[in-house]
């Protein structure tokens, strides 16, 4: 979606109904009702949701202020690299009862409407759940002149609720292709073949300006805004530490994986 620039310093509120996208991510795994069966729900859970590729998207749309997720997080521990990293505060939500529901959709809804009627500077709200119960939230946001996007499973994902949304991206196609492909049969494997050897700086370089590119729903980028991307995406990124002196020598260095052309105030570039 295309964003002016007063939009530019405003930031984001992200909000996750944890444990929605996991366990759609179950289901299609599995099989429908895989989760909810008695020993697939209270158990200790295998990391399936790409929490680093929903944090990229959220950080294309602005710097991240708050990045919050409710869920019981006590069969969720082997997530916890993951939720480090990306710098995840974590919202513990027991189940008051048998049903097994956490309740995290009402927290999490009653928390964005608080958010945004004290904070003046969030101009965007991520929410990550395909739940139809967000539809009076989506209500409350865009009164507010806010923009809401959601992320969600497709399968699961109430069609109301996304539509509700200024835009909504779909978990599926946001990640790719899924990781868990299955490997070929040992009799068609062929001899491994040695790792290419991968350049930190030009995967930062190539999925900042992938994102930037999908945000502003046009291939060609301002080049000035390549540099604050990747400092959104990883704060601690330093040019120096990968070789290069500076920004403008990074580019200079990695000028085949791009094009460049004059814009109307700055150099714009697209991956080739």
């Amino acid at each position: 979606m295309n964003r002016n620039d007063n939009d530019e310093n405003r930031s984001v509120a992200l909000y996750w109904d944890f444990e929605n996208l996991h366990a759609s991510l179950v289901e299609e795994r599995f099989g429908e009702g895989a989760y909810n069966k008695p020993d697939g729900r209270f158990k200790a859970q295998e990391p399936l949701v790409d929490v680093q590729a929903i944090v990229e998207l959220a950080s294309s749309f602005g710097p991240i202020a708050i990045n919050r997720a409710y869920c019981n997080w006590q069969y969720f521990g082997r997530y916890r690299d993951a939720l480090l990293q990306g710098a995840v505060e974590l919202i513990q939500l027991f189940s008051p009862g048998a049903s097994a529901k956490n309740g995290a959709d009402i927290k999490l809804c009653l928390d964005a409407v608080e958010d945004i009627s004290r904070f003046g500077h969030i101009g965007t709200i991520m929410i990550v759940g395909g739940d139809s119960d967000f539809m009076p939230v989506s209500q409350k946001i865009k009164a507010a002149g806010r923009t809401l996007i959601g992320v969600g499973a497709r399968k699961s994902t109430n069609r109301h609720w996304a539509k509700s949304c200024h835009e909504f991206r779909y978990y599926e196609n946001l990640v790719g292709a899924p990781a868990d492909a299955a490997p070929l049969p040992p009799d068609t494997q062929t001899a491994p073949i040695p790792p290419t050897p991968v350049n930190p700086a030009a995967e930062m370089f190539k999925r900042a300006i992938r994102l930037l590119a999908e945000t502003q729903g046009d291939a060609w980028v301002n080049k000035g805004a390549i540099w604050h991307m990747i400092k959104r995406l990883d704060p601690t990124f330093d040019t120096k530490d990968h070789g290069y002196a500076s920004f403008p020598a990074m580019v200079k260095a990695l000028d085949e994986l791009i094009e460049i052309r004059k814009g109307e105030s700055d150099q714009v570039v697209r991956l080739r």
